[in-house]
């Protein structure tokens, strides 16, 4: 059975209405992300913080995968599928697909601020008094600007092995991220789906000019008959 990994970024959630700060010139839902996305916007304001990641919390409940997500699952017919995502949300693992690495960390968890191996389901508001085992106060669990990548290793190691590569929703401009294509196989076969393309097509790598929710489908039918 051959190996698809793909890699998605915030195009493949956007459609399902879940904002990105890139398409608001810097802003994320209002916030500079310097004061939400960053240790030292936490180290000046932990409410705000807070405030700004239960807000994405409760807006996840609202929304649901869309046909990006479920075409994927659908590849896993004839395929051993990998997804890491740079997304946050839990809509990979909402439309069924089993292996998912999510490289920014996940919303419906948090982690101690003591010990940041101690990370637990959290599907409620985070608020100031909420302590991990060791009396420290919990934060999201995500991955702020300036933060090491802890699934980084993990992501090189299944992108090393992939067959095939796709590419979904993703500027292939935020790293260590978008380093993950250099570590393909010479001449693995990649397909890069993005509405605003920030690639050019050559003999290994074809590119959908269109919308997660129609190139995904598009692409997924064409691997399913192919296989």
């Amino acid at each position: 059975m051959k190996k698809i990994v793909v890699l998605t970024g915030a195009g493949v959630s956007a459609e399902s209405g879940i904002n990105t700060f890139r398409d608001a010139n810097g802003l994320w839902e209002g916030h500079d992300v310097m004061d939400v996305a960053t240790p030292m916007g936490w180290e000046r304001n932990q409410e705000m913080v807070l405030d700004f990641y239960n807000q994405r919390r409760r807006q996840l409940k609202e929304v649901q995968p869309n046909p990006a997500h479920n075409a994927l699952k659908a590849l896993e017919e004839k395929y051993e599928v990998h997804i890491i995502t740079q997304n946050v949300d839990d809509l990979h693992e909402r439309a069924g697909s089993r292996n998912v690495v999510h490289l920014h960390g996940e919303l419906n968890k948090a982690r101690s601020t003591f010990d940041e191996n101690l990370v637990m389901d959290w599907e409620g508001d985070i608020k100031p008094g909420d302590f991990c085992e060791h009396n420290h106060q919990l934060r999201p669990h995500v991955v702020w600007f300036g933060e090491a990548v802890p699934m980084m290793e993990k992501a090189i190691d299944i992108t090393s092995e992939a067959d095939i590569l796709i590419i979904i929703g993703t500027s292939m401009q935020v790293y260590p991220a978008a380093g993950l294509i250099d570590f393909i196989r010479e001449g693995t076969p990649v397909y890069f789906i993005d509405p605003k393309p920030s690639v050019a097509e050559n003999k290994n790598l074809k590119v959908f000019s269109e919308k997660a929710s129609v190139g995904v489908p598009r692409l997924v039918e064409k691997l399913l008959e192919q296989e």
